[in-house]
């Protein structure tokens, strides 16, 4: 049986950090410049603005009933002193002016938790549209992108009943961007259908790479997230040398982060270089002290791209786990983020919700590796499709994400004397994609 669970990234503190680390400028907002890594928000501040006004305007002239899942978050909110508190603080505390997301008077386009929820409820029944800056694929995560990054916010959303209730409401989402209901955006709008003039730009060769059929309608996809999970045609991803266990596979489609080596077993992981904190990431596995001194490759996916998993090696299944986490905590260190979460990756890793595969690899040289799969965005499901005992193939499917951003780790033990291919380039926020299945690495004697 397959595993799965809703996994919703970090929605938390989802707007902390600007890509210096320093607080976020007016004028660093009113230039569109493509800061928002992996286009999951829309790099054009102006864009995000008016994307928001038209959103509140909308929910407060039709002052739809909350659901059920919105409603019993407002009552958790309401019943609990210390979190009602916070929750007007955190909104109090956001800065009134033109660096933040704000109406023409200056004020916070969001003004209080009550109207945060009713634009909540609101996007439950919405799925994302095209936007040739990046779609709003964040779309709750631009709601709440200010209050995240005030100290009231960040503790709003690292509260145990903060998340569960999330989990709960994000969890909603998913059912509708699994409905037949949710394809109404896989349209040909020039400017927002996933199949119109500007996706097509962005995706030149769509119908070509993917399995799909342009001749039916919503080109033969069944709901929002069978577009999003789809596949590569046969032989357009081919495994890197797979007669030749000493080759890794790029586990992702996806572009390089960061190469750690010498991890700790424990670290201070909240701390500004946001450093790799074994035990945390792992959950306390009892394995994790087996990757203590060794190396971590970090990689981020695209929302315009693929996002299915797959093996870096050839082995046997030892254990598979699925994390719950904080679905919206980020880095404090890094201050206010218009692109929350792209700065706060390494700190994701030990606290999102997450999925974690341990294999054997065939390689003696390789021995036992860790593969993690970190939810980083609204409904990041996180689905295993592999079980234990199961021998993969290097590049055979290991699971897929669902719904929103993400980000992966390649964890090795310290004996392991692997040379990362990084295809000519420097890892960091300005990588691009290196193709799934292609060689990411080589481990030597």
């Amino acid at each position: 049986m397959n595993k799965k669970t809703f996994v919703i990234f970090p929605l938390l503190v989802l707007a902390f950090f600007c890509l210096s680390g320093h607080m976020a400028t007016a004028e660093s907002l009113e230039t569109p410049v493509p800061y928002r890594v992996g286009q999951w928000l829309p790099s054009d501040q102006l864009f995000l603005d008016q994307w928001m006004a038209k959103l509140t305007e909308e929910t407060e002239s039709v002052k739809e009933p909350l659901l059920p899942v919105i409603q019993e978050f407002k009552e958790i909110i309401e019943k609990d002193p210390q979190l009602y508190m916070l929750f007007n603080q955190m909104f109090d505390q956001v800065p009134h002016n033109q660096s933040f997301s704000t109406d023409p008077t200056g004020k916070p386009q969001i003004k209080n938790y009550r109207q945060m929820l009713r634009v909540m409820n609101r996007i439950l029944i919405t799925a994302p549209e095209f936007n040739k800056t990046g779609l709003v694929g964040f779309p709750i995560n631009a709601i709440i992108n200010w209050p995240m990054g005030t100290p009231a916010g960040t503790s709003v959303f690292l509260n145990e009943k903060v998340n569960r209730q999330l989990k709960k409401i994000l969890n909603q989402w998913a059912v509708f961007l699994s409905s037949a209901d949710s394809r109404y955006v896989l349209n040909d709008d020039p400017e927002k259908g996933w199949f119109g003039r500007d996706a097509k730009a962005a995706m030149p060769h769509f119908a070509e790479d993917f399995i799909c059929d342009p001749g039916s309608p919503y080109y033969g996809f069944s709901s929002w997230d069978d577009f999003f999970t789809r596949k590569f045609r046969e032989g357009l991803r081919p495994v890197a040398s797979p007669d030749d266990d000493a080759v890794i596979a790029n586990a992702c489609e996806s572009a390089p982060y960061r190469v750690a080596k010498d991890v700790k077993l424990v670290d201070p992981f909240w701390i500004k270089a946001q450093p790799y904190s074994l035990q945390h990431m792992m959950a306390m596995d009892p394995l994790a002290g087996q990757f203590a001194g060794g190396t971590i490759y970090q990689a981020f996916l695209s929302a315009l791209s693929y996002h299915r998993w797959h093996s870096p090696v050839s082995g046997k299944i030892v254990k598979t786990r699925l994390v719950d986490g904080s679905y919206y905590a980020e880095a404090l260190a890094e201050g206010f983020d218009p692109a929350g979460p792209n700065n706060s990756q390494g700190y994701i890793t030990q606290v999102a919700s997450r999925a974690l595969i341990f294999i054997e690899a065939d390689n003696p040289d390789i021995g036992l590796m860790a593969v993690m799969f970190v939810g980083m965005a609204e409904v990041s499901t996180n689905e295993i499709t592999v079980h234990k005992g199961q021998h993969v193939k290097k590049g055979e499917q290991l699971g897929m994400f669902h719904f929103g951003g993400s980000t992966h780790c390649l964890i090795f033990r310290p004996n392991v004397n692997v040379k990362f291919d990084l295809h000519g380039q420097s890892p960091g926020l300005h990588s691009t994609n290196i193709p799934v299945r292609a060689r990411i690495a080589t481990v030597g004697k």
